[in-house]
């Protein structure tokens, strides 16, 4: 088996192929030229969340001069790939809403009441994956998908920096990502809102979404 040279090669019934995704075999004097994927689909690989390894944060302007921070104590993935290949990933994430935790008592009760996540009727929040588009070539990409927050459901775009790939002392398959991106919460009928007496608000309707996240290959 062998790869051709950068050419584009036309195959009657699959349609035309760059020679990167074609292997010609020779059966006796028979040469068959097929997309080495149709030919060699790679093995469905599952992934799961790394708990103790990962955080999913965010960060809303206060008193537009300073940021609060808070994350979730509860939430999963499901996660699977064809092969190691993240840019084919399938990827569904929920997060418990009762989890907020922002480092203030008074402060979470307020974010999971009705003014916010009212979690009595949405405890969870939900996003999945619906494609990718490369960025550098260099491991940066651009992921799409549907995030569902207080029963709204929206598009949203998610900067992804993949760490790599790596095996751990104990044998087990790693993959690490740092993942960013911003959100209004209006859009999601988040519209509770203060003010100063100068009229400045008191949390910012941006909200900024940072997450480090490591999955464990399961095998």
């Amino acid at each position: 088996m062998r790869f051709v040279n950068d050419q584009l090669y036309s195959i009657p019934g699959l349609g035309t192929f760059p020679s990167s995704d074609l292997c010609w075999f020779a059966i006796g004097e028979i040469v068959l030229n097929y997309p080495t994927n149709s030919i060699f689909p790679m093995a469905t690989v599952k992934w799961v969340v790394d708990p103790f390894h990962s955080e999913v944060q965010f960060k809303v302007r206060h008193l537009m001069i300073t940021n609060v921070t808070g994350h979730f104590n509860q939430f999963e993935a499901d996660v699977q790939t064809e092969g190691e290949r993240f840019m084919t990933a399938r990827v569904s994430f929920v997060a418990k809403a009762d989890s907020v935790n922002t480092g203030n008592e008074q402060r979470d009760l307020h974010i999971k009441s009705a003014d916010f996540f009212d979690v009595a009727r949405y405890p969870e929040l939900r996003f999945v994956a619906t494609g990718f588009e490369d960025v550098d070539k260099d491991g940066s990409y651009e992921m799409f998908g549907d995030l569902t927050l207080c029963g709204v459901t929206k598009r949203i775009t998610l900067d992804v920096e993949s760490g790599g790939i790596i095996k751990d002392p104990w044998g087990n398959t790693k993959a690490g990502f740092a993942i960013s991106g911003k959100i209004n919460r209006k859009d999601f009928g988040l519209s509770w809102q203060a003010f100063t007496e100068s009229g400045a608000m008191v949390a910012s309707e941006e909200v900024r979404i940072h997450c480090n996240i490591q999955l464990i290959k399961q095998v």
